[in-house]
C-alpha cells in the first residue's frame, strides 16, 4: 500500500457519491458508511496513532526556509528527501506523511508546537529558550535534540545600515530607530552590543519590533536607521547594495547557533521517527559539507535567495558551521542567554540542562560517530572566489591573493569572499572595508572594526575596494 494514502474526508465523499439515499437503502447506507469509517486509516500528528495499526501518521516539521543556517533540518533536508527516505525504511506498518510548514521566525513555530500542532522545529538560540519556557509553562515541554548551523564567535548576526548612511559605529545608533525581531538571536546581539557600547538597549534607542522582511523594507525606505538581523538578511541586503554592515556580531565573541527542538510527548511516543529525522539531518549535513556549491544552489532554488548569499553563510569556509552534535560551548552559551531574555521580560528562569536532550541524536548517529562530530572544529578562515559557471570555488591563502585573482577575472567572477582580519567572519570582498598596512591588504566586515585596527597600527589606513584591487594587482 502506498505511503500516500487518501484522506478520510476524500474517501467518505467518494463513498457517499456511490451510495443511494433512497428510503429502501437507508439501512444499507448506514451499514456501509459505518464500515467505511471503521476501515479508514487514521491521520494523526506525531504520536496519536499506534505503530503497526496500518495508520497514516503525519509528522509536522516547522522550519524557516530563508534562515539558511537551519537548512540541514529544513530547506536542504526537504530538497534532498532524506527524511521521507528514512521514514520509508522504518517498515513498522505505519504510513508516514511529512507536513513541512515554513515560517519567517521561530516564534510561530513555538506557538504551534505548544499547541501540539508541530512535532519538530528549528530556530535560533534565543527562540529556543523561549520555546523551552513556553513549553514548560503550557505543560507541553520541548527539548533541544540537535544543532544545525553555529558560529562560535557570534558572526551569524549582523547590524546593518543604509548604504549612504553616516552611521559607522554602535555609538552612532544612540537615539536612532533600530529594527529587529524582539526575542530573536539578532535582538540578543543588538542588546549585548549596545550594552558594551555604553548604550541602554531599552532607552538608548527606539527599537522597532519587526519581522525581518518588514525591517529590511523599513531600512530601505528610511523609516529605520539600522537593522539587526540574523542570517541571511544582512548578507542579502549587502549583496543587493541595499545595506552596509555597521557591526559584526562576531565581535561579541559569544557562540550563536540554531538548533532542532522536538515536543517531549512526540519524542517519547515516536522515538524511531525522531531518530529517522536526525539521521536524515546528519545526511543533509554531510551533503552540505561535501558539496557546498551544489547545496547552495539547491537552497537558492528553494528559497529564491541568490546562491552567492547562501554560500556566504553555508559555504566551505562560510560564516556557519554545520554539525548536529550539541557541543558544550553551545549549551554554555544558552545559559548565558537566559539573563538577557529575563531582563527583557521575555522569559523567566529556564532550566537549560533539562531542556537539552542529546539521547536521540547520539542513538541516531551511534556513539563513536557522535563523539567524532562532537570533536570537530570549524573550518579555518579562508578567502574564496566563485568563478562563473564553476561547480567549485577557488581557495586562496590570503586576501591579497584573492584580490589579485579578482583583478584579473573581473568579468568572470560570480562572487568573491574574504574573512574579517579580526573576527574571521566571511564577507563579500567588494562590500568589505579594506585597510592597507604596508604591503598587507586586510578586509573587515564593518568600519569600526577596521578603524580599531588602524588606531593600533601606525601607517595603516582605510582604502576603497578599487584601490585594494589596484594595489594587489
Amino acid at each position: 500500500m502506498s505511503r500516500t494514502t487518501m484522506s478520510r474526508t476524500t474517501l467518505s465523499r467518494t463513498t457517499l457519491s456511490r451510495i443511494t439515499t433512497s428510503p429502501t437503502t437507508t439501512r444499507r447506507t448506514a451499514v456501509a458508511l459505518s464500515a467505511v469509517v471503521l476501515l479508514l486509516p487514521l491521520s494523526a500528528c506525531g504520536g496519536d496513532a499506534e505503530a503497526g495499526s496500518g495508520s497514516t501518521v503525519t509528522v509536522t516539521v516547522g522550519y524557516q526556509s530563508r534562515t539558511i543556517n537551519t537548512v540541514t533540518a529544513g530547506t536542504l533536508l526537504r530538497s534532498l528527501g532524506s527524511f521521507e527516505k528514512q521514514l520509508d525504511s522504518l517498515d513498522d506498518g505505519v504510513h508516514y506523511k511529512v507536513d513541512w510548514q515554513d515560517y519567517a521566525t521561530g516564534a510561530p513555530i513555538t506557538a504551534q508546537m505548544t499547541a501540539g500542532k508541530i512535532d519538530i522545529g528549528s530556530m535560533g538560540d534565543f527562540p529556543l529558550l523561549i520555546n523551552a519556557a513556553r513549553g514548560k509553562q503550557l505543560n507541553s515541554p520541548t527539548h533541544l535534540v540537535s544543532v544545525t548551523g553555529y558560529n562560535l564567535r557570534g558572526g551569524l548576526n549582523t547590524i546593518v545600515t543604509a548604504p549612504g548612511s553616516k552611521l559607522t559605529s554602535l555609538k552612532d545608533l544612540k537615539g536612532r530607530k533600530v529594527s529587529t525581531s524582539v526575542g530573536s538571536a539578532a535582538d540578543g546581539t543588538l542588546v549585548r552590543a549596545l550594552r558594551r557600547a555604553g548604550i541602554d538597549p531599552d532607552s538608548g534607542i527606539e527599537k522597532l519590533n519587526q519581522q525581518p522582511s518588514v525591517g529590511a523594507s523599513a531600512l530601505t525606505a528610511g523609516s529605520a536607521d539600522a537593522l539587526s538581523q540574523f542570517v541571511a538578511w544582512p548578507g542579502l541586503l549587502a549583496y543587493q547594495g541595499k545595506a552596509k554592515a555597521v557591526y559584526d556580531g562576531a565581535r561579541l565573541n559569544l557562540p550563536t547557533f540554531h538548533g532542532v527542538t522536538a515536543r517531549e510527548k512526540f519524542a517519547e511516543e515516536r522515538p524511531a521517527v525522531l531518530e529517522a529525522f536526525l539521521k536524515a539531518q546528519a545526511q543533509a549535513t554531510d551533503y552540505l559539507n561535501e558539496h557546498p556549491v551544489d547545496a547552495a544552489e539547491k537552497v537558492a532554488k528553494a528559497t529564491g535567495l541568490p546562491a552567492e548569499v547562501v554560500y556566504l553563510y553555508n559555504g566551505a569556509h562560510g560564516i556557519a558551521t554545520f554539525d548536529p552534535a550539541i557541543k558544550p560551548q553551545l549549551v554554555s552559551a544558552l545559559k548565558k542567554d537566559v539573563p538577557v531574555l529575563k531582563s527583557a521580560k521575555l522569559t523567566g528562569d529556564v532550566d537549560v540542562d533539562s531542556f537539552v536532550d542529546d539521547r536521540y541524536v547520539k542513538k541516531a548517529l551511534g556513539p563513536a560517530a557522535y563523539a567524532r562530530r562532537l570533536a570537530t572544529e570549524p573550518a579555518p578562515a579562508a578567502s574564496e572566489a566563485w568563478p562563473k559557471g564553476a561547480s567549485k570555488t577557488v581557495t586562496f591563502d590570503s586576501p591579497s591573493a584573492l584580490l589579485r585573482y579578482a583583478a584579473g577575472h573581473r568579468d568572470d567572477l560570480r562572487a568573491a569572499y574574504v574573512p574579517d582580519a579580526t573576527t574571521g567572519t566571511l564577507w563579500f570582498a567588494d562590500k568589505a572595508v579594506w585597510v592597507a598596512d604596508g604591503d598587507r591588504l586586510l578586509p573587515f566586515v564593518a568600519p569600526d572594526t577596521a578603524q580599531a585596527y588602524v588606531a593600533g597600527h601606525d601607517g595603516a589606513r582605510v582604502v576603497p575596494y578599487a584601490d585594494a584591487l589596484e594595489r594587489a594587482s
